[in-house]
């Protein structure tokens, strides 16, 4: 399918890459420039390179290429497996493994290894997100509900999408936060100034966080947090825009953080409805060491 813009005068001198990044906002700004060096991009039917100035009227157009389907292979990667029955399973997923493979993570992924473990996943989310309901990220560990078929998949995300999954996060944050408890409702989507992250933007998704301290440093706070909603990096995001950035978050935190391979954040409670039984399903689990080590180091600082 062929994409057509005139270029606005308040476009004009903006470069193609960026341009299109702003008018197709799912794709980044890398993914937009191969579809220029790849020849999907024209500028009044003509080919151009990433770095071009559009004028004012010019025609663009553009067609999205097809993404061509990643092969999932089972792998043999163990697995903390919670609970377990025919319709879901509750993983721990650990700290520096992707829910699924993408093109810069192929294997080792969460979903890698479920496929190795069972072979009956639903295929709500296609072949390369079988029975994910909802992700954390590579470097946040905790729980996570996969589902095993498309009814209890489609169940849980109606539970997901009606706010009423449990799902309560730990985090060690900069600063020493005042309140006791606090909401942040602010909404998130991709930051217009870097496409490989999220930010409170004005036209996002409405995002909300509650939060509650667990104990106070000189510099630094243990807090619990609960989402409300399940936008990408939301406490991440959230907390930042508060003043109280994660611990050791490569992409959010300040650039004087701890070094410990990704911020300090797990998720420690999962509650939900069983689809197939509808009783309430509570879960939690501790942290990792390493998280536990942060603040033993945070402890001896004063």
């Amino acid at each position: 399918m062929t994409h057509e813009h005139i270029v606005t005068t308040d476009e004009n001198k903006k470069r193609i890459d960026k341009l299109l990044s702003e008018i197709n906002p799912e794709a980044s700004r890398s993914q937009i420039q191969t579809w220029i060096t790849k020849e999907h991009v024209f500028v009044n039917d003509e080919l151009v390179k990433a770095n071009y100035k559009c004028h004012t009227d010019d025609k663009i157009t553009w067609s999205i290429p097809e993404v061509e389907p990643l092969k999932i292979e089972a792998e043999n990667i163990p697995l903390s497996i919670i609970y377990e029955d025919s319709d879901v399973i509750v993983v721990n997923k650990p700290r520096g493994m992707v829910v699924h493979p993408s093109a810069g993570h192929r294997s080792g992924s969460l979903v890698n290894a479920l496929l190795y473990h069972c072979n009956d996943l639903s295929g709500i989310n296609g072949v390369e997100r079988p029975g994910i309901v909802h992700r954390i990220d590579k470097d946040t560990s905790g729980l996570l509900v996969v589902a095993k078929n498309d009814s209890a998949h489609t169940n849980l995300a109606e539970q997901l999408s009606s706010k009423e999954i449990e799902r309560k996060y730990i985090a060690i944050v900069h600063g020493e936060i005042s309140h006791e408890t606090g909401m942040i409702d602010a909404p998130i989507g991709r930051d217009p100034k870097d496409r490989q992250k999220m930010g409170i933007v004005d036209d996002g998704k409405p995002a909300i966080t509650h939060f509650y301290v667990i104990s106070r440093y000189d510099d630094y706070t243990h807090v619990e947090c609960q989402l409300e909603t399940g936008r990408t990096h939301q406490i991440r995001v959230h907390m930042r825009y508060i003043g109280h950035p994660l611990v050791g978050d490569p992409k959010y935190g300040p650039r004087k953080t701890m070094d410990i391979n990704g911020q300090a954040l797990h998720a420690k409670v999962l509650g939900f409805t069983h689809p197939r039984t509808k009783e309430w399903v509570h879960f939690e689990v501790e942290p990792p060491t390493y998280f536990n080590e942060v603040l033993t180091t945070i402890e001896k600082m004063y």
